[in-house]
């Protein structure tokens, strides 16, 4: 939920109904990031975690990319195709300073020293992962959790290698993997969960909670652009799609999506960069055709509700699902 739905009120409003509640990291500096974190802490005494996107650099065929560049001058409202760390130490190192409780990272393994470091400082580390390779890649440095992200997820896939070869597995048929072959390692699912009968059912395949993000993005509290929350409200498909920033992400379908999406190449953050203006004036005029209208498969559950209220919704919607479940068994 980087770049926009992420707030510090519903990071606030989740961890206070019980839930944990989660800051996106991703595109801010350092002191914007602990300016977020004091700003939590003013709010709430829960416990919090923030995500932070791990730095990674993917070969780039930079011919494709200039291409790519050709084929958008028509938007005029371009940015520079450039890589950079996403102020990476400089985010480690708030964390460090700030003893956040739960740390989370996607899109690649962070090194060993950051990961030293962070769990010196008291920090879980949890890592997201989206194929049984992965998971055991993250087991074997010894993270204290995984998030399991399933294909049904909205935004950006957390896969360390961004390729359409792979198999995209469900978020339930990840967990049935990786709780088979690691039984004592704590497992987030991640992707799809909508509703208290989707957390349960994750619950009872072997997860110790439920991670959602598209659930909460019709809540007052979220940032997300008004266009945006009432695409998630209609009965609209979504795709993956590298169009918007250069890395595989699920969101609506839209005229842009379908536009160019053949044409994007393997080049994040360099796409992010490049289309970011473009996609900044578009959200400010209302046009969901020109913008990332991130967004899982079952958006269409959420509800324009307070956060900390959808919360306790989806609790007893879960726990009614388990025991209903549980009497049909006998």
């Amino acid at each position: 939920m980087a770049g926009g739905p992420s707030t510090v009120e519903l990071a606030a409003a989740v961890s206070g109904a019980g839930g944990l509640g989660f800051l996106a990291a991703g595109y801010k500096t350092g002191d914007a990031l602990r300016e977020d974190i004091h700003a939590l802490r003013a709010l709430t005494d829960a416990p919090f975690g923030v995500n932070l996107f791990v730095p990674r650099e993917d070969v780039i065929d930079e011919a494709v990319l200039a291409a790519y560049v050709e084929r958008l001058r028509e938007f005029g409202e371009l940015g520079e195709p450039r890589w950079d760390d996403d102020y990476w130490q400089e985010k480690v190192d708030v964390l460090v300073s700030e003893r956040v409780p739960v740390v989370s990272f996607t899109f690649a393994l962070p090194s060993e020293a950051a990961l030293r470091s962070l769990r010196d400082a008291g920090s879980e580390l949890w890592m997201t992962v989206t194929s049984l390779a992965e998971a055991r890649a993250a087991a074997a440095v010894g993270f204290d959790a995984l998030v399991l992200q399933g294909v049904e997820a909205g935004g950006h896939r957390g896969s360390f290698t961004d390729s359409k070869e792979g198999e995209g597995l469900s978020a339930l048929a990840l967990l049935r993997l990786v709780a088979t072959e690691f039984p004592e390692l704590p497992l987030v699912a991640a992707g799809g969960i909508a509703d208290g009968p989707g957390v349960a059912a994750m619950l009872a395949a072997g997860a110790v909670a439920a991670q959602l993000g598209t659930a909460f993005m019709v809540s007052p509290e979220a940032a997300t652009n008004g266009a945006h929350r009432e695409a998630l409200a209609e009965d609209a498909p979504t795709a993956l799609t590298r169009a918007f920033s250069g890395r595989t992400a699920r969101g609506i379908v839209n005229a842009f999506m379908r536009d160019h999406e053949e044409a994007a190449p393997v080049a994040y953050p360099q796409v992010h960069h490049l289309t970011s203006p473009m996609r900044a004036a578009a959200r400010k005029r209302g046009d969901r055709d020109a913008f990332n209208l991130w967004a899982g498969q079952t958006h269409r559950l959420a509800r324009p509700e307070p956060a900390a209220d959808i919360v306790r919704r989806l609790s007893g919607e879960a726990r009614e699902a388990l025991e209903s479940a549980a009497r049909r068994l006998t």
